[in-house]
């Protein structure tokens, strides 16, 4: 088992959803923590708000691209490329596993309690780390240097 295969493995072993484990790995790789943002993007989990929709993988990647490509001050813009990468990342993603939301891909192994209480199938952790994989390359295809925003 690779390295970001077993941290994908202990991250959801400490309860952590798709998307926070997507955007907590990326913050390992930097060197940097944000519980904050950790913290906002558990409403993307279970397929937003524990609905069962929009996958956290692909939630994850685009706040990841986001990250490094959208706007986050007053005085600057998003970049030039931020529609480009993400519509690339969810074009990318719809083909990848058929479906953007996550009943699709996560079929009936995916258990949502009522108080947000998810267990997320095995298959989910191989996603993620396909889902990660994607991602840095769209940013090195568009030259972005990961830690470097």
């Amino acid at each position: 088992m690779d390295e970001i295969a077993f941290r994908i493995f202990q991250l959801a072993s400490q309860g952590y959803c798709c998307t926070q484990i997507m955007v907590k790995i990326l913050l390992e790789q930097e060197g940097k923590e944000n519980t904050d943002l950790i913290k906002a993007i558990n409403g993307l989990c279970g397929g937003i708000g524990f609905s069962k929709g929009v996958c956290g993988v692909l939630t994850g990647g685009v706040c990841i691209l986001g990250l490094y490509s959208g706007k986050g001050k007053d005085d600057e813009y998003r970049r030039e490329d931020f529609g480009e990468m993400i519509n690339e990342y969810m074009e990318w993603f719809e083909e990848e596993f058929g479906s953007k939301d996550c009943v699709d891909i996560a079929g009936d192994e995916l258990k949502v309690g009522k108080l947000g209480e998810t267990s997320y199938p095995v298959k989910c952790g191989g996603i993620i780390e396909k889902g990660l994989t994607k991602v840095w390359e769209i940013m090195d295809e568009h030259n972005y240097e990961l830690g470097e925003r």
